[in-house]
């Protein structure tokens, strides 16, 4: 078990759902000489409609292209909870695998996707970003919670503030002119994904929507990100 403090930890439903929300900002963390640890909830093996494709094949291709984005972005540990793709439930057993990362990992921050967008978001990362910020607060840092966790020497851990990406109400903006190729190059890993999008349109849309979220910043390309402090 991890004793290290890490700077963030990044909690992502499905391979691919942080590098669209936060590449940028992990490769600058990475750039900043600061560690992140990704937790990825679910295989990831029902994202495709090709007829042809096993869940067992993608789950394992997705798995691969995974472990490349975080190393492209600097990412040393990727924690793969292995959840079905589709099946996520506000549960007992998600809930303890969630406060079990944040325990070992002891991070400072914790991002995941915004479980508050209205209307039309997949079930799976509405649970995932409830889940989260349900395990940062009360159970990481409430010693009783889970006492097999105690059993397993994983003490009760604060973490300092949350990132939600994907968010309606962003309220945080980091700068990530300098990282974006790296986000883009992350991106690229993802090929069973990225489907009629060659590399040249995903470029240019995601920066087009990094514009749109420096907007009114002093610099040209942003990731936005609703922010919690956790000063209690």
């Amino acid at each position: 078990m991890t004793s290290q403090v890490t700077d963030l930890l990044v909690v992502s439903p499905h391979p691919d759902d942080a590098e669209f929300g936060m590449a940028g900002t992990v490769a600058k963390y990475y750039m900043e000489g600061k560690t992140v640890v990704y937790v990825i909830v679910t295989g990831g093996e029902k994202g495709s409609e090709d007829k042809q494709m096993t869940p067992e094949k993608l789950k394992s291709a997705r798995r691969l292209e995974q472990l490349a984005a975080a190393k492209i972005l600097g990412v040393k540990t990727v924690e793969f909870l292995g959840f079905i793709d589709g099946s996520l439930e506000d549960n007992y057993e998600l809930r303890l695998a969630i406060t079990r990362q944040i325990r070992r990992y002891k991070p400072l921050a914790v991002a995941t996707t915004d479980p508050y967008r209205r209307y039309l978001l997949h079930r799976d990362h509405r649970i995932t970003g409830l889940v989260v910020a349900e395990a940062v607060y009360p159970f990481a840092r409430n010693r009783p919670a889970f006492p097999e966790l105690i059993e397993e020497d994983l003490e009760s851990h604060t973490v300092k503030e949350m990132l939600f990406w994907g968010s309606e109400d962003p309220n945080y903006y980091v700068d990530i002119t300098d990282s974006f190729n790296r986000k883009i190059d992350a991106l690229k890993c993802h090929s069973s994904q990225l489907g009629s999008h060659n590399e040249k349109n995903l470029e240019l849309w995601l920066r087009q929507r990094a514009q749109e979220m420096a907007s009114g910043q002093n610099y040209p390309l942003a990731e936005a990100f609703h922010r919690v402090i956790i000063d209690h």
